[in-house]
Parts: structure tokens; sequence; C-alpha cells
């Protein structure tokens, strides 16, 4: 970097009083006297191409009398190609928006618009330009690499703002009375295997993690079912391991490990739990078998369960996803998930600048896909819903009371 600047700064010194023959020759022995990598530092500092910068090598090497040689006159040379075909640009720009344009039969509607295929196409339109050339053009235009950005969240709910501002105050009143609040949901299945897994770490180079070409689920040695439990309070977590089938049975027993392995013993005093979930999955809103599970959890606990659920596609709001299980992702990023028990390691070594603690533990029992709740079994639901938006906010109280 040092060197860059010095020559750069020399080079703005020299170049009003230098021709292009003496640009050349003169930045031919910069690069000459900085050796390996010489080439690549000169042209970064001057802006000339390293082409130019090696053709002055050369002429240096070979000792030509380089001073009886013409200089050719300012404009000279070939002209350039965008110079020679004016039209170009207004092709280049069809190819990239071909729908903007009024192109709906382009050849690149349907294919990726890369450089080499841009160069291609405007090729074969009589229009030679190299890639360079293209993405000069492109970046003229203001035109960048763009990918897509998550932010459709589809049809949003008419009282969205108003179910968010609904459970904040929940929050905040169960909070202030010192009662547990905590946020449930499942993570993304993964697989476990020697499978590639998303993100990069440091290492030394040649040492990377070999893995497997192909993820199929027929190679993988079962997958991971993540099921986390938030305590807002605490800042701490708890993470049951699934194994087979992501259910409300497995959702309501993770919560139950919560509350006997963590939750008990830092509210003593509690009576009521505020769980906030996602409006959908094995804890969704309209599933008969989390509130039968849920009211199983009440009798045996003895808290009257207070539910709040999310809007439709408001998922991303829900605590435990920005609090916990986006530090997973970072924690585990690069590394293969080979067996449960590295998922399990991994999950639990997750910690924040915030002071976060996480417990994991792997939850292998089998369980069982489409349980049904019968109409009989439903009616023993102690449910009450809440006037504003009843399917939503809820509450489950204990059909018992036992000392725990």
């Amino acid at each position: 970097m040092e060197n860059t600047n010095l020559i750069k700064r020399r080079y703005e010194l020299l170049k009003p009083i230098m021709n292009e023959r003496l640009r050349r020759l003169w930045s031919a022995s910069e690069a000459s006297a900085l050796g390996h990598g010489g080439i690549r530092c000169v042209a970064e500092a001057t802006g000339l191409s390293p082409t130019t910068i090696s053709k002055g090598i050369k002429e240096l090497a070979t000792k030509t009398k380089l001073a009886n040689k013409r200089v050719r006159q300012p404009g000279g040379g070939r002209r350039k190609i965008v110079a020679q075909l004016p039209a170009v640009e207004n092709e280049l720009l069809q190819l990239i928006e071909p729908t903007v344009r009024g192109e709906p039969d382009s050849p690149l509607l349907w294919t990726t618009k890369s450089l080499r295929h841009l160069a291609d196409e405007l090729t074969a339109r009589g229009y030679p330009l190299s890639r360079n050339r293209v993405a000069e053009l492109l970046k003229k235009h203001n035109f960048s690499l763009q990918a897509n950005r998550k932010t459709d969240a589809g049809r949003s709910h008419p009282d969205r703002d108003a179910q968010f501002q609904y459970i904040h105050d929940k929050v905040v009143a169960f909070q202030a009375a010192q009662q547990p609040v905590i946020s449930v949901d499942t993570k993304k299945k993964e697989l476990v295997g020697n499978f590639k897994n998303a993100g990069r770490e440091w290492k030394r180079q040649g040492t990377a993690e070999q893995v497997k070409v192909y993820d199929f689920p027929s190679a993988a040695e079962g997958k991971a079912i993540p099921y986390g439990v938030y305590d807002l309070m605490q800042n701490a977590d708890w993470v049951s391991v699934g194994t087979n089938h992501d259910t409300a049975e497995f959702a309501v027993e993770t919560i139950r490990k919560w509350w006997y392995q963590m939750g008990r013993q830092v509210y003593p005093q509690a009576h009521q739990l505020l769980i906030t979930a996602d409006g959908g999955g094995s804890n969704g809103s309209r599933v008969r078998l989390w509130k039968k599970e849920i009211q199983d959890l009440a009798n045996e606990t003895g808290l009257e369960m207070v539910i709040c659920h999310y809007p439709p596609g408001t998922s991303k709001w829900n605590k435990i996803e920005h609090r916990l299980f986006s530090f997973i992702t970072k924690n585990w990023r690069g590394k293969p998930l080979i067996t449960h028990e590295v998922v399990v390691n991994l999950i639990g070594a997750t910690t924040t600048t915030t002071g976060l603690t996480v417990e994991c533990q792997l939850d292998p029992p089998e369980y069982e896909k489409g349980r049904t709740v019968s109409a009989s079994e439903f009616e023993q639901i102690r449910l009450v819903q809440d006037q504003f938006h009843g399917e939503w906010n809820y509450k489950i109280v204990p059909n018992m009371l036992k000392n725990n």
C-alpha cells in the first residue's frame, strides 16, 4: 500500500509533462524496480493498463533507440468500439432490462445476465465487446450486481400492528409482575452427516473440511430439529434437538423440560407463564394438539398458560429468531453437522456479547405424526379466549393444581 501511494504521487507530478510513450517507459521502470508484483502495483497506482506497462518493460529490455521512436499524436490509435458504434449502449440496455425496454422476446430474458452471456449476445448482434468493456458500460449506467432481497412479506393482516402492541403490553405486564415470559419456535431442520454447511471460517490454506458432494437425505445419518425456548428476562435458552418429527407434542415437551430444568428455579413464585409463538407450525394457533398438550402441562405444573401468537407472515418478529437462532447459525457456519452430538455441542456453545446462555439436549423419542384430538378431548381444555383476537390470544387454565 505504501509503494502504491508513493508511485501515485510521483505519477501525478510527472503526468502533465509526459507524453504517451514516456508514461509507458516511466511506469515500466517503476514496475521493474519493484520486482515481483510491480506491474500490478503500478497499474493500481496510475490507472495504466498492465499490458501497456508490460510493453514498456519489453522496450526497456531490448534497449531499442527509444529517442527516435515516433509518438502517437493525441487522439490517435484505434477508436473504441463504443465510439465506433454508438448504438451498442442502447443494445446492452435492451438486453439487461428486456421487459422494461419492450423486448419480451429477448434471448436473455430467462437466463442469467452474466458478463459472458451479455458479451456473447452483443457479439452475435455485431458489437464485439469484451466482458470487461461490458462491465464498464454497466457501471456507467449505474448497474451493479444485485441479489434478491426479502422484503415482500405478503398481504399483512389489518390488525398486525395492533397485535404487536398487544403482545408488547402483555410482556411488559408479566415482567413487571416477575412472571416468566418465553418465546418459542422451531429452527430450520438440518441433515446430519458429512455435508457442506453454509458459511466460512478461518483455516490454514489447504485444510478445508472435506465433505460429500451431494447432500441427499438418503445419505444422511438422520436429521436434527432444534426447538428453542427463549427466556426474555434471563436472556437464557433451552433447546431440544429432535430426531424425527416436529410435532406439537415435541414442542410442549421442550417447554416442559425448560420449566423443570431452568424455569422453576428462577421463578419459584410463578403462577402464570406467558408464551409468545408463531401463528403456524407445531405451535400454531389452529393446532388442537398444541392446546391439548399445553393443557396437560398446565395441569402438571399448576401454571396458568397465557398464549399470544404472532399474526400470519410475521414470524421474523418472534424474539427467539434474532435473539437465538441467528447466533446458532453464525456459531456453526462452515462446520459439517456430522453427528447429533456435534449439533448439540455447537448449539450449547452459542454465546453473545450480551450474555446469552444456552442449554441444549438431544430429544431422541419418536413423536408420532398425525395425532388427532377428539371432540371430547378438546372439550376438556379450559380455554379462555381474550376479547381481542381470541384466536391469537388466549389462556389455558389448569384443571387441577399440584405442588411443584
